[in-house]
């Protein structure tokens, strides 16, 4: 048995040193026959929930939805500030204003006097969907899959278990049809709130649609399939094949973003109908787990514990590459593939990695194309010059691998609730005393040394709450919030701690000590359950309120508790971060209309914050252009919210992402997701960096065997003794098969 189990080593010791010298990576976490392929390997760490457009609204869904869905506009890949151009669109969609009448207005129009815009959206011709079952039809030009009876359904396990596959062209009747299903009762559209008080009709389709279903089940059909077809919605029209109308009520540009976003990306009737057939759901066969579009990349495998897989849809054609961008862009290489036919890669195999190490170890072995940086491998990878701008270390360098980064179009703030008798004013306590409070707490906290402690330098301390790269934001001396920084030699400086002390005792709270009880200011800062990586930056917290002898208490609560104190209104203090969905100043100045509160209303201002002139500001702001007259507006709100304090405005993050030598075409923009179309793989480069980063150490190899083969040795030896030793005992009894008694 001993002599066994050694010579299983023996052959397994065998089979590696093989597989090591015939050059293929013995690490290498991906089958064989893919080396060299036009792939792309990246990772993801929480599954998608939806992927159905009227639902998805993450940011790890629309990893998958931006390369699989096409509405009407995209934005533009290079050009900075954010541009929008078309995508499915033929061209950039044409604006009507009507007056309450139906009177067509110039474009110059008064806001005031428009009762209703209209967007008329041509769409290209030639546009295909991915091949799909529910567009199979059979020789008599019926749909193969739409009437499935049970036995059939029965054999169905998976998307694939269907054997025919259809396809037809993009028609306008598909984005009206989209539109419908925001107000559909089953699928429960996150925005189907605002885009209901835009959309005209869209709240009462949806008290329609309520209405049918429940008839439907009131009559027990056995089919309760609600055929949106049947039901006509005013602001959503088709003109023709090719062209469709969304009327929305007064003006509001902001509508054109929201064209850029999977939310109005086509889904065919052919589809919805598909899906809808009993059982289907049962087996996870819905268009959440299995998308249909017209984007350059479909889903292939949908395994979300493990890996999801997106290939080029072959029916994809028609869009090039970019031609222009920014004056960095030719030197960068970002022009080299002007005007060629997109996508460049053919797959793109995201591996789910719950874990960062394994992630960032498989990253530098040449396994994962692209990764972001963590905490713990920052000084590993990135090293700051004497400017204190960022670079990759020389073991990064050395590998070839390269840094990109851009201040992110999103914020990260303290916020206060303005409810709140302390820091709010409510009751009691003076709202004038709870703003001077509020206003030394902003100068006590340092964000300059936040940002350098817990974000390794990636961020930029924020002077208000529009994040740079929209619109409204100041940069510069007329940029800086001048309750917080003074400015000296051409740059912000935080003002000295002393003015925070006299801001506090001008507020009731001399040395921290409340002058009409004598007890110590405490106060309450609600965050997320943390881990223990998590404590440095709460003590860190704790001291920056020190400073002004204030006593912080941390409540930590899950993140379901903790949105259920914000929409109550019962937390004093908290953390909360705002990712922009589109590029303008609307979007982060809404986050403090009154009208908008979380208490009450249920809407984004978390804070409860409330301020009628900044209110009037906004409700004017809104629905204007950009331009000299909507930067003052915006000027003087962002005035208003620096006295008021109403958050500590905290920073705005900048990221940073590795990309390997084999890497092309990436130019980071948070904004623009459907990305994956322009990015190019040097596949052969890849290969040979893989087997110069994980060659085998084979002399740990040849030393066991040396040691094995020692150490069988005299075992065969005392083996074959005994061997020879049975084998005379038994052969005295009688001949051999041959009848030699000496053989």
């Amino acid at each position: 048995m001993v002599l066994k189990t050694q010579f299983k080593y023996l052959m397994l010791l065998l089979a590696i040193f093989v597989c090591a010298c015939s050059g293929n990576p013995w690490n290498n976490p991906y089958p064989a026959k893919d080396a060299g392929g036009n792939i792309l390997y990246s990772a993801f760490a929480e599954r998608p929930k939806h992927l159905d457009p009227v639902q998805s609204y993450s940011s790890n869904e629309i990893l998958f939805t931006a390369q699989i869905y096409e509405p009407p506009l995209q934005y533009h890949y290079l050009k900075r500030p954010f541009t929008l151009i078309p995508f499915a669109a033929a061209r950039m969609p044409e604006t009507i204003y009507l007056d309450r009448n139906g009177t067509r207005l110039p474009q110059n129009a008064d806001a005031e006097q428009i009762a209703y815009t209209i967007y008329e959206i041509p769409i290209k011709q030639g546009i295909r969907y991915q091949p799909h079952p529910a567009f199979a039809r059979d020789e008599q030009g019926e749909f193969r899959y739409h009437h499935l009876p049970e036995e059939e359904l029965a054999k169905i396990h998976k998307l694939n278990d269907f054997a025919h596959t259809g396809s037809r062209e993009l028609a306008a009747e598909d984005y009206v049809f989209q539109i419908k299903r925001l107000a559909h009762p089953r699928l429960h559209s996150p925005i189907f709130g605002l885009m209901s008080d835009y959309i005209v009709g869209l709240k009462e389709y949806s008290m329609i649609l309520q209405t049918a279903a429940a008839a439907r089940l009131d009559e027990q059909r056995v089919d309760t399939y609600l055929d949106l077809k049947n039901f006509p919605l005013e602001g959503a029209e088709v003109v023709d094949t090719y062209t469709y109308r969304v009327k929305i009520k007064g003006k509001y540009p902001q509508f054109m973003y929201w064209l850029a976003m999977p939310f109005f990306a086509p889904i065919p009737w052919e589809v919805e109908r598909f899906y809808s057939q009993k059982g289907l759901a049962e087996k996870n066969i819905t268009l959440d787990w299995y998308p249909v579009g017209t984007g350059p990349y479909m889903l292939s495998e949908n395994d979300p514990n493990r890996v999801m897989i997106l290939e080029k849809n072959p029916n994809y054609h028609g869009e090039t590459y970019p031609s222009e961008g920014m004056p960095d862009d030719i030197e960068e290489g970002l022009l080299a593939d002007a005007g060629k036919p997109l996508p460049f890669i053919d797959k793109v195999i995201y591996s789910r990695e719950r874990e960062s190490i394994p992630r960032w170890n498989k990253f530098l072995q040449g396994y994962y194309d692209a990764s972001n940086i963590g905490s713990d491998s920052f000084d590993q990878a990135v090293q700051l010059s004497g400017q204190g701008e960022a670079t990759v270390s020389d073991e990064m360098k050395e590998q070839g691998i390269r840094l990109e980064t851009a201040v992110a179009t999103s914020t990260n703030y303290m916020g206060f609730n303005m409810l709140d008798p302390v820091v709010g004013g409510v009751g009691k306590h003076g709202r004038e005393a709870a703003r001077k409070l509020r206003q030394a707490i902003s100068i006590a906290v340092d964000y300059e040394e936040y940002v350098s402690i817990f974000a390794n330098g990636r961020g930029v301390p924020a002077q208000g709450p529009i994040a740079p790269g929209i619109a409204g934001h100041r940069e510069g001396k007329e940029g800086i919030n001048p309750v917080v920084y003074d400015w000296e030699n051409g740059r912000p400086q935080r003002k000295p701690i002393e003015a925070a002390r006299a801001l506090l005792a001008e507020a009731g709270y001399p040395g921290g000590m409340d002058v009409k009880t004598g007890a110590p200011l405490v106060l309450y800062f609600d965050v997320t359950a943390r881990g223990a990586e998590d404590k440095a930056s709460l003590d860190w917290m704790r001291k920056q309120f020190q400073k002004l002898n204030i006593q912080l208490v941390v409540r930590s609560t899950d993140y379901n508790r903790f949105q259920d104190k914000i929409r109550k209104g019962n937390a004093q203090i908290f953390e909360w971060g705002w990712n922009a969905d589109y590029p303008d100043p609307e979007n982060f100045l809404f986050l403090l209309h009154g009208p908008q509160q979380k208490v009450g209303e249920e809407g984004e201002n978390a804070s409860n914050y409330s301020n009628p002139e900044y209110d009037r500001l906004f409700e004017r702001m809104k629905n204007m252009e950009n331009g000299p007259q909507r930067q003052k507006i915006i000027d003087s709100m962002v005035s208003i919210l620096r006295h008021d304090a109403p958050w500590l405005w905290g920073y705005h993050p900048r990221d940073y992402g590795l990309y390997h030598a084999w890497y092309g075409n990436v130019k980071p923009n948070r904004l623009s997701n459907n990305n994956v179309k322009y990015w190019r793989i040097d596949a052969s480069l890849r290969e040979q960096k893989r087997r110069e980063w994980n060659k085998p150490v084979l002399w740990p190899v040849g030393l066991a065997l040396i040691v094995l083969v020692a150490g069988l040795f005299p075992a065969l030896v005392v083996y074959r003794r005994k061997e020879r030793g049975m084998g005379i005992q038994g052969s005295v009894p009688g001949a051999n098969e041959f009848g030699n008694l000496n053989a």
